[in-house]
């Protein structure tokens, strides 16, 4: 035998079992789908390979030595911890176990990610999700760094670490109370809104800058009344009259409710969101099961 100790396969391990557990060859045969001379050379090779006996042959009967019943133990407690392995990969490959981790803006998390994660968990309901939300550069970070499993974010990237897979196109919109005097018309630009108060979303944002760019065009100066760092925020303060926000019309149908509508703005500006997930590796299949749903909710749903 040699120093780095016995080497014996799971089939022999089996066979050993059976025959302690049945009594028999015979009867283990019949347990493994085996024939009786297949079980008999199994139990002789392992005995071999072991050193030593593990039944004493009496009569035809076999009678497991001290040490075979000691062996037995050892091996009854691997081949179920194999059979919890088996389960265990058998769960993980159809979904039944498993998490995900994924990061989005706060406007799409609270908007969008509510029906779609509904759709997923629905497939997947011992899957365990975690969501969170991040300034856009943290966000690229955690993706980037396989902190998290991918998440949603507005293109461009600019991140050569990052994968991206575009989801969704939305427009911009002017989201103002029913009762206001631009209500009429099914379209702003900036010279509708010459002079009109206006909520914004704050300073430094791309969709901002392409906003102010077009008042620019326009040789219109914007009445700027407030601004703010969330849609939700600024629904809120158009549906209190405050002014007239300008927003992604994807993430602002959520925060409408009775008191306020949207009406389109020009020139058409576009929020691009894509799924990212990190260039180092391949998305893990839960991720690409999670795309899959975000691609039926934009293609059936939004």
């Amino acid at each position: 035998m040699s120093t780095d100790g016995p080497d014996f396969g799971l089939r022999a391990l089996r066979a050993f079992h059976a025959i302690v557990k049945t009594g028999s060859v015979t009867a283990a045969a019949t347990d493994m789908g085996l024939t009786q001379p297949a079980v008999s050379r199994l139990l002789a090779q392992f005995e071999q390979t072991i050193g030593f006996d593990l039944f004493y042959r009496e009569r035809g009967r076999l009678v497991p030595t001290p040490d075979g019943l000691l062996l037995f133990d050892e091996v009854e407690l691997a081949l179920s911890n194999m059979e919890r392995v088996r389960a265990l990969a058998r769960d993980i490959a159809e979904f039944q176990v498993g998490q995900l981790r994924l990061v989005a803006p706060p406007s799409f998390a609270e908007g969008v990610l509510p029906d779609i994660i509904d759709r997923f968990l629905s497939r997947f309901p011992k899957v365990h999700l975690t969501i969170d939300s991040r300034s856009v550069e943290a966000a690229k970070t955690l993706i980037a760094t396989r902190a998290v499993d991918g998440g949603f974010l507005k293109l461009p990237l600019d991140r050569p670490d990052l994968t991206s897979v575009p989801v969704v196109s939305s427009s911009t919109v002017c989201v103002l109370r029913c009762d206001h005097p631009l209500a009429a018309r099914t379209w702003l630009d900036p010279l509708a809104l010459k002079g009109v108060p206006l909520v914004l979303l704050g300073l430094g944002r791309l969709s901002r800058s392409h906003i102010d760019a077009a008042f620019a065009k326009a040789g219109v100066r914007p009445e700027v009344r407030v601004e703010t760092h969330t849609i939700g925020s600024a629904c809120a303060l158009a549906a209190r009259g405050i002014g007239v926000a300008i927003v992604n019309e994807m993430l602002a149908r959520s925060y409408l409710g009775d008191r306020l509508l949207m009406r389109l703005f020009r020139p058409d500006l576009r929020h691009e969101y894509a799924f990212v997930t990190s260039a180092m590796v391949a998305p893990p299949r839960l991720a690409l099961e999670f795309l899959a749903d975000a691609r039926h909710y934009f293609t059936h749903v939004n």
